[in-house]
């Protein structure tokens, strides 16, 4: 089963992140991939450019950022390969042990 997590954040209540959450970062991820868990991963720059794109009755409009209403951010995703839902929510706990406050939308992938 492939999941992907994507991990939002309010930066207004967000903990500072420090070089030892960077260092066990890694060494979690490395743990990930190796074990095959972890298909794929990364961060979203907090000054990279974000809009929506939607199609609605035949338009195509583009609007900046993921969304005017929301004070969270989006902080990065994770690609799982896993064997269960339970192990998804697992290795996504493990990530937010480390990093803190946020949350993790977590959505199955449809096989194709």
């Amino acid at each position: 089963m492939r999941f992907i997590s994507i991990y939002t954040v309010d930066p207004s209540t967000a903990e500072p992140r420090c070089e030892d959450m960077y260092v066990k970062m890694g060494a979690l991820i490395q743990e990930m991939t190796a074990s095959g868990q972890m298909i794929d991963t990364g961060g979203v720059a907090p000054t990279g450019v974000s809009m929506r794109v939607r199609r609605n009755n035949g338009q195509v409009t583009v609007t900046d950022g993921p969304s005017t209403e929301s004070k969270e951010v989006v902080g990065g995703f994770a690609l799982f390969n896993v064997k269960s839902k339970e192990e998804a929510i697992a290795c996504t706990q493990r990530f937010l042990d480390l990093v803190g406050s946020g949350t993790c939308q977590l959505h199955e992938l449809a096989e194709m």
